[in-house]
């Protein structure tokens, strides 16, 4: 039996990772609660991934990585951690959201690893997630039939794929080719994970990336018909709809594969148009909604997608009115609406005793 010191430990530590997500997610208490989540009973979560959901894995291997360094980390309480954002992530906030303390990275020495890990890591492809799933998942601390309870989030796959082709200078046609292959690895690994035992399944679609302002500037056009009523440039956001659209069509395949597993879509893009759409109602510059807190067109006034984040590119003195944080993810209030927005349409799937109060408006015309 742990001595009483150890206990007192124990709830100190608990208390204070309560106190750090409770806080950081009070924005807006007038959005819905999506603390309902906790009533899911989800004990534990296992995230696989890229970039957007990365804690501290890429930096393990890139130690010299911008995201271990400031600005980065600005506004999260360790300050640079790997995480590529000034603050914290969708999965930090669906952590939290879950009552449960923020996970750590799989690859970090003398890791908790008990209510769940973190595999996904910076960069991560279709191919190198397909190996992640094939060789390196070991469910740490769980005993057999510890996934019942479990959330397996199978991070974002995918857009690095289309990004990278785009980048050697392939054509949009050309990465197009590449979805159902990428689609095909996913469905792998979904079935995968099913085998080991996983019951609850969170596969997020992609976000529209031509809105993003390291895409404007690297695609950036004097073709008007090029862009849409946002100005987000139409070819790459078709893409990545056409992904998501392979996408969902594969989880419904999935889904009647086994019919006893919840196998759910996040839907990132409308997540992240609504986001846009409803700017200004939650506090962002509606004039920087393209823009990057720092560097890739923000505060440097940088017009490459070399400018990367950090020094000698400053950052701007405000991230909470900036979507965007370097031009590529997002900032960390960005991060807590779209988590918001995603866990409120999340939780009327998941087998849940309580539900999101109002799920569909947040009571001040910002309409989900």
């Amino acid at each position: 039996m742990a001595s009483p010191k150890v206990l007192f430990q124990l709830y100190v530590i608990c208390f204070f990772f309560y106190y750090i997500c409770r806080h950081a997610m009070c924005f807006d208490r007038q959005l819905p609660d999506i603390s309902a989540l906790e009533s899911c009973n989800i004990d534990r979560i296992y995230n696989l991934g890229d970039s957007t959901s990365d804690v501290g894995n890429r930096v393990v291997e890139d130690p010299v990585n911008p995201c271990l360094q400031p600005p980065y980390g600005m506004n999260f309480y360790q300050g640079p951690t790997g995480r590529c954002s000034d603050g914290m992530l969708i999965i930090d906030y669906t952590f939290c959201s879950a009552g449960l303390p923020l996970m750590d990275p799989y690859l970090q020495g003398n890791s908790n690893f008990t209510h769940g890990v973190n595999f996904a890591v910076g960069g991560a492809t279709a191919l190198s997630f397909a190996c992640n799933t094939s060789n390196a998942i070991h469910f740490k601390d769980c005993s057999p039939g510890c996934l019942k309870n479990a959330l397996l989030m199978l991070g974002l796959i995918g857009s690095n794929d289309y990004n990278f082709a785009l980048s050697m200078g392939q054509t949009i046609e050309d990465a197009q080719k590449l979805v159902p292959d990428v689609i095909e690895v996913i469905k792998d690994a979904v079935r995968r994970i099913i085998s080991l035992g996983g019951a609850q399944i969170v596969i997020p679609g992609s976000f529209p990336m031509g809105c993003f302002p390291t895409t404007q500037v690297t695609f950036k056009t004097d073709i008007e018909s090029a862009y849409d009523e946002r100005h987000c440039l139409k070819d790459i956001n078709d893409l990545l709809a056409i992904h998501n659209e392979y996408l969902q069509q594969a989880i419904i395949t999935l889904q009647e594969e086994n019919p006893t597993t919840t196998i759910l879509y996040a839907d990132y893009y409308n997540a992240y148009i609504w986001l846009l759409d409803n700017a200004s109602q939650l506090g962002f510059d509606a004039t920087t909604v393209l823009e990057g807190c720092c560097g890739n067109g923000g505060m440097s006034g940088s017009v490459f997608p070399t400018d990367v984040c950090g020094s000698p590119i400053p950052s701007c003195p405000d991230p909470d009115r900036y979507i965007n944080w370097d031009g590529i993810h997002m900032a960390g209030k960005a991060h807590y609406f779209l988590t918001n927005w995603l866990v409120a349409d999340m939780i009327p799937k998941l087998n849940c005793s309580l539900q999101v109060a109002d799920h569909y408006s947040l009571g001040y015309g910002v309409a989900f």
